[in-house]
């Protein structure tokens, strides 16, 4: 054995080293073929589809070898989209690769794409577009299918994400390029998902499908004098039929259909049940067809009946009625059970099975005259043409009760006998065919599950109506040949894929036609097979017992429509020939529609629209317009186009226009173009694009001027002559330069064009912001120098002896950072402000002496009557701040008071101010004190803070308080007197540190807390400057007119000022025209919507601001730092309005709660009419309109409160001593429920020592008497104070909750202020008539509409279907 064994391995041996080498050279003659092709150069083509605009926005990609045919490519082309080869031109898509975009690429040319003009290493872009005006054909599935990389050729949209019907199992996730033409390769067309309308979708794919109701509703002919078209829903049904029909469109929309429904958009974002739709649909059919032919065609064809019973097990009598239904609906799990129904036979068969009534459920038999057992059920008497099942897949889940969705397995035949459910009476005993009208009462009390909530009495078909005029035999004969008639083939299964919160619609439908089965899924129609159907049976491969329907597929059949298999009943489509005359001439009305908006898209897509820009000569604005041109009109026509657009017929005349290529970015005039009027805009702008990389700017010129050429490749120089004796910087000069130019050559270019010598010139380029770069090396180029498409330069040439200082040290830089940096702001002045305010300071000034006034005013506004006050003050302060300034460099910080009194740059200027002593800081408490009572109606402005954008009522109340709080005497930092320098070296912030410090330990002197951040800043810098005084920055300004409606003396200011300035300092430049130090008046910012924030950052810069920004001055003490402003409102727990807003206050960080009441008091007394001690009213935390933490008095802010800027808390006037004493406590408001009378108490406060629900019930014992073990509580809800109506709060709020303690769920009570009610539980709820329940409806409703109380908590509901026959809703202001 062993020898023959050897034998026989040397062959297999031979064999296998023969093999070896055959693989070894086929994979040497692979890789070779590899590396020849990868020494080829490739071509990267791009191909856009522009012959539909769904398939604009798509891109194809090849990667070509240079040696491949053009033929090749089209091939290639032909099957990555889809189209038959030769029925589409392919054209360049940019200007780029040839002379003439416009003509086709030659398909039958020998070629090679390299040869043709495609350049390898770059994108070639090519437009795919019609074959001499007609679309590409669609290849056949056959051929369209054979390519194996599917997935590579898909390039349509992709399925929605909520879409889960395109991306189950059963659905082919890989449509090709063909299905996002225009018509699917089936023939039939979709329909456009509005949003959520998919369900809707399905069901009208199903009627359109269905040949005996098409062609009944082709039948009806619509009277155009007795209705709207819009509103009519038959109408709209037979367009929308007609256009599935003929249109050659790839879906068509559904929103004419859902507007004669009265729906509005809203809608289609609603999705609803399909089988909730095909009944509303149905109802709102049959009131449309009243009095026509069709008026009983929903029944003819939809409508079943069937006999609900109760038969008595003892004598056999039974009692029954007949029903009508138009569908079944079918139990997927039966209640109770794990297992669910295998078939739908099954679930009929559980449908029709009767259940026993014993024990407590015996039937009261009228025979008897007593309760016996009984059988209950239900049997099919007829069944109708056209059979729906509903599988009621949807269901609750008591457990975790939320709704669920039943994915269980539920098979269904394609064809279905229900002769075998159809009810035949056996019984021979007289006594079974009794009738009675006593089961009635019964209905629907064991099938309620099952039956549907639409079925219908037949008011025709009464109950207790006997059968025993037909004889048994007679019956069991009829019952007997509908028995044999009733095989039912299926033909549409709609489809819902998802979970119970929501998923995706879609219909798998059978044809009657040629039996094929397709998949109308919106847009998308494709063909499916017999597979495809079973795949919606739903379930899993493998079981997984009771958890088998939560790892099911989501996607199953919900609901099945059988045809009768009746040769002498069932309908074919009607034939074109056949149309009703009405039919005919809709068709040919929506057919030249439809050729119209073809036509229209035709134009569209032939459209060039770019951006288009415009220098208006006269107003000297950049107007900005969107230009709309055919690609073959030529530039001559385009330029009247946009002349015409931008509406420059009284402006300038048309021969001075031009439009030239523009970058609007960078502000970037790229070319101009002379000599071509005659051509195509199409072929000047690359073609037509979605989007184009430039914009065009029509140019205007002067009759005398003649225009510039601009030539590709050239750069444009906007240049500013800058004069260093006037200071000024002129406006823009255009220069085109080139990048290779040297800085020399740029020179002579500009010296030209400003006529000054280019010996002495500077030449300044800014690169970006605030980079500024002189040009001094003559030999580099203009690109070295960091020159681009746009640029900006500033030139100076004079022979001062500036050009011999170092740049950063030159005037010349200054002026240039200087204008870099300055902003132009408009700023509102108070209505005094300068003059009476002026005045009137001056006049305090001076003791009250009038002399004194009127010698300070000549020294302000010079000679007697020369009212250029303003301007005199502007022109000192700015002379004396430059002065200062400079003065401020070389003095030191040792200086004596009186020194740094002069050094102050604001206090000095001269005016009356300066000239008349200022003695002592009680003169200027003094001031003030006279400012605040001779024009106290100029302090009350209104005004608005940071986030003060929802308050109605912003007065401020502290405007009053311009000195007369501790705030303002305890500043070390007077108006007239800089900070004083101390003996130890300390400075003045020292000090109010260690004040602070103190004020925490109880004192209340200070509250200045400087050091820290908190919202605002102090005015003076660490060293006790002012800020504002270590640099000057430039500040100027002039009276300015402004054009709003304001005050008769209402002034305003055009600064002009460097927005490095911090706040506090720019506020001290303002002090001259307000009248007012700057710690007593507040700057506003004006946004667009003239809405006003207060800017309260002192150390910040204006930074933020931008030119012609609006600013508003208001009188009133500036917060300082750990300062906020807090609005103070009244709770009024027992008044229809519970919040009433009385005052703006300050609060400090370090301040106690009692120390705030006590600055509260006065102001409450004189602004609010509120005379109260301080132990009988309380503050407390606000959130909204709901109370919160009770403040203590003993309590911090910023420590044991958390205090923000525009802060706001209740003020509550307190009936008696405070009960709060500790925070361990808590404050609820309590009301008390009296059913019987059908009335609220008042609320009356309950201070609990815990949060025990025991104590709570005690306390409430105690003040309403009733019984502990009858108190029944309940927490309120929504915002205080937590209005329900009285007709629900019965039984609408969580009575009694089994809790011990409140702070758990479901009361969540851990703070103060939360409502609870309570009521007696021995007391009856009051009985009222339906005149006492309507009257006290109305009053509720109204009650509650009032305050609006009633939204804030009723959750989301589902919002019911509904279709309007009349076209809208009635719009119901009482409903919820």
């Amino acid at each position: 054995m062993v020898p023959s064994e050897e034998n026989q391995l040397v062959p297999k041996e031979d064999m296998f080293w023969s093999c070896r080498q055959s693989i070894f050279a086929e994979m040497k003659k692979k890789f070779a073929q590899v590396e020849s092709a990868a020494e080829e150069p490739r071509v990267l083509c791009i191909i856009q589809d522009t012959t539909n605009s769904k398939t604009v926005n798509e891109r194809v990609t090849l990667n070509l070898p240079a040696s491949t045919p053009l033929k090749r490519l089209f091939e290639d082309v032909a099957s990555k989209v889809g189209y038959v080869n030769g029925t589409f031109d392919l054209m360049w898509g940019n200007g780029d690769n040839v002379t003439d975009t416009q003509t086709p690429i030659d398909q039958k040319s020998d070629k090679t794409i390299l040869d043709a003009g495609f350049e390898p290493g770059k994108k070639n872009f090519l437009h795919l577009t019609d074959k001499d005006g007609e679309q590409p054909h669609i290849m056949p599935e056959e051929s369209g299918t054979t390519d194996d990389s599917v997935q590579d050729r898909f390039i349509g949209p992709l399925p929605r994400e909520g879409s889960v019907g395109c991306t189950n199992d059963y659905v082919s996730q890989s449509y090709s390029y063909s299905s996002v033409l225009s018509k699917s390769e089936t023939g039939y067309v979709g329909l456009v998902n509005q949003a959520m309308t998919c369900y809707l979708n399905s069901l009208l794919q199903t009627l359109f499908m269905t040949p005996e109701f098409r062609n009944a509703l082709y039948k009806w002919e619509f009277e155009e004098s007795e209705e709207d078209p819009v509103t009519s829903i038959p109408y709209q049904l037979q367009r929308l039929f007609v256009l599935l029909q003929t249109s050659k469109k790839r879906a068509i929309e559904t929103t004419d259909v859902t507007r004669s429904f009265g729906w509005d958009s809203s809608e289609a974002w609603q999705q609803h049940d399909v089988q909730e739709l095909c009944r509303v649909m149905f109802d709102a059919l049959e009131q449309k067809w009243k009095q026509t032919e069709q008026a009983d065609l929903i029944n003819q064809l939809y409508q079943g009946k069937l006999k609900d019973y109760v038969r008595c097990l003892e004598c056999g009598y039974e009692g029954w009625r007949i029903d009508t239904y138009l569908d079944i609906p079918l139990v997927i799990r039966p209640y109770g059970s794990n297992q669910a129904f295998a078939s739908v036979e099954e679930a009929l068969h559980a449908f029709i099975q009767p259940e026993i009534l014993d024990g407590p459920n015996q039937y009261f038999c009228e025979r008897c005259k007593k309760k016996c057992d009984a059988r209950k059920g239900l049997r099919f008497l007829h069944f109708p043409y056209l059979l729906t099942l509903q599988l009621k897949r949807f269901d609750f889940d008591y457990t975790t009760m939320h709704r669920i969705k039943l994915n269980d397995r539920m098979t269904f035949p394609e064809e279905l006998d229900m002769s075998v459910f159809i009810d035949v009476e056996d019984e021979k005993s007289p006594q079974t065919e009794s009738c009675t009208d006593s089961g009635a009462e019964n209905e629907g009390s064991c099938h309620s599950d099952q039956m549907s909530n639409d079925f219908s009495n037949d008011d025709g078909v009464d109950e207790g109506i006997c059968l025993e005029s037909n004889s048994a035999a007679e019956r069991i004969s009829k019952a007997g040949s509908e028995k044999s008639s009733l095989l039912y083939e299926l033909f549409s299964v709609m489809v819902h894929s998802g979970s119970a919160a929501g998923g995706h619609y879609y219909a798998c439908i059978k044809s009657f036609s040629d039996d094929q089965w397709y998949s109308f899924n919106d847009q998308h129609v494709s063909k499916i097979t017999q597979e495809d159907i079973k795949k919606t049976y739903g379930g899993s491969s493998g079981s997984r017992g009771y958890y088998s329907s939560a790892f099911a597929s989501s996607t199953n059949a919900y609901m099945l429509i059988y045809r009768l298999k009746d040769p002498m009943r069932n309908a074919k489509f009607l034939e074109a020939q056949e149309y009703p005359e009405h039919i005919k001439q809709l068709v040919q009305k929506e057919r030249e529609l439809e050729e119209q908006e073809k036509r229209q898209r035709e134009i569209e897509r032939n459209t060039c629209k770019i951006k288009l820009f415009c220098m208006h000569p006269a107003k000297q604005i950049m107007m900005e317009n969107k230009l709309e041109v055919h690609k073959d009109r030529t530039l001559k026509e385009a330029v009247e186009i946009a002349y015409k657009l931008m509406d420059l017929e009284e402006a300038v005349p048309l021969d001075c226009c031009r439009l030239v290529k523009y970058d609007e970015f960078h502000d970037y005039l790229e070319r101009s173009y002379e000599g071509e009027e005659d051509t195509p805009m199409g072929l000047l702008l690359g073609g037509v694009k979605s989007t184009y990389m430039f914009d065009l700017l029509l140019e205007t010129r002067r009759p005398d001027q003649i225009f510039q050429c601009y030539k590709p490749g050239e750069v444009m120089v906007k240049v500013h002559v800058v004069d260093l004796k006037t200071e000024s910087v002129a406006s823009p000069i255009s220069v085109r330069a080139y990048l290779n130019q040297t800085v020399s050559e740029f020179k002579q270019l500009i010296s030209k064009a400003t006529h000054l010598p280019a010996e002495t010139m500077r030449v300044v380029l800014e690169r970006c912001y605030n980079d500024l770069r002189l040009l001094n090396v003559s030999s580099k180029t203009l690109k070295a120098e960091g020159f681009f498409r746009s640029n900006k330069v500033f030139i100076e040439s004079s022979e001062s002896l500036d050009h011999h200082v170092a740049y950063t040290d030159s005037h010349l830089w200054k002026l240039l950072d200087r204008h870099a940096n300055t902003i132009r702001l408009y700023v509102s002045l108070p209505e005094q402000s300068p003059g009476s305010q002026f005045r009137r300071a001056v006049y305090l000034k001076s003791s009250g002496d009038s002399g004194n006034l009127d010698e300070a005013c000549e020294r302000v506004k010079g000679p007697v009557g020369n009212m250029k006050s303003v301007e005199a003050i502007l022109e000192e302060s700015t002379e004396k701040l430059k002065s200062l300034s400079l003065q401020q460099q070389q003095e030191g910080d040792n200086g004596d008071s009186s020194k740094s009194t002069e050094a102050s740059d604001f206090e000095n200027i001269e005016s009356p101010l300066n000239e008349i002593d200022s003695s002592a800081s009680a003169e200027n408490r003094e001031l003030e004190n006279q400012i605040q009572i001779s024009d106290p109606e100029n302090l009350q402005s209104e005004e608005r803070s940071d986030s003060d954008v929802n308050n109605d009522r912003s007065t401020s109340s502290v405007d009053s308080d311009i000195l007369s709080s501790s705030h303002s005497s305890d500043t070390l930092c007077n108006v007239d007197n800089a900070p004083l320098p101390l003996a130890n070296g300390l400075d003045s912030h020292s000090i109010t540190s260690s004040r602070r410090s103190k004020a925490n330990q109880g004192k209340k002197e200070t509250w200045d807390t400087a050091e820290e951040d908190s919202g605002t800043d102090s005015e003076y810098d660490e060293s006790g400057k002012s800020r504002g005084e270590a640099q000057y920055m430039y500040f100027k300004s002039e009276p300015y007119t402004s054009d709003e409606g304001s005050g008769e003396g209402q002034k305003w200011l055009m600064v002009h000022v460097d927005k490095r300035i911090t706040l506090s300092a720019f506020k001290q430049h303002l002090e001259p025209f307000v009248g007012v130090p700057s710690s007593h008046f507040k700057v506003f910012r004006v946004y667009a919507s003239n809405q006003e924030f207060e800017s309260v950052r002192l150390n910040e810069t204006l930074s933020s601001f931008s030119d012609d920004n609006k600013i508003t001055i208001r009188l009133g003490r500036a917060l300082k730092k750990g300062e906020y402003r807090v609005k103070v409102y009244q709770l009024l727990v027992n008044e229809p309005e519970p919040c009433k807003f009385l005052l703006d206050a300050v609060f400090a960080k370090g301040m106690t709660v009692r120390q705030s009441k006590e600055e509260l008091l006065p102001q409450l007394r004189e602004q609010c009419g509120l005379d109260l001690t301080i132990d009988r009213f309380r503050l407390r935390k606000k959130t909204w309109k709901n109370p919160g933490t009770v403040f203590l008095d003993y309590h911090i802010y910023e420590e044991d409160i958390n205090i923000s800027s525009n802060w706001e808390v209740f003020l509550e006037i307190l009936e008696g001593v405070e009960k709060m004493k500790s925070m361990s406590q808590l404050a609820v408001l309590s009301r008390r429920w009296r059913p019987s009378e059908m009335k609220l108490d008042s609320f009356q406060e309950v201070v609990l020592e815990s949060s025990s629900v025991e104590e709570l019930k005690e306390k409430l014992s105690e003040i309403s008497g009733i019984p502990l073990e009858n108190i029944e509580f309940a927490k309120g809800r929504g915002t205080f104070p937590c209005d329900i109506s009285i007709l629900e709060i019965h039984q609408d709020l969580d009575w009694n909750p089994k809790v011990s303690t409140l702070n758990v769920w479901p009361l969540y009570i851990c703070d103060d202020g939360a409502v609870i009610f309570y009521r007696d539980k021995t007391e009856e709820l009051m009985e009222l008539t339906d005149e006492q329940r309507n009257e006290l409806m109305k009053k509720e409703s109204s009650r509650l509409q009032k305050t609006g109380h009633r939204v804030t908590y009723s959750p989301r509901k589902e919002k019911a279907l509904k279709i309007y026959l009349d076209g809208a809703p009635n719009k119901d202001l009482t409903q919820d």
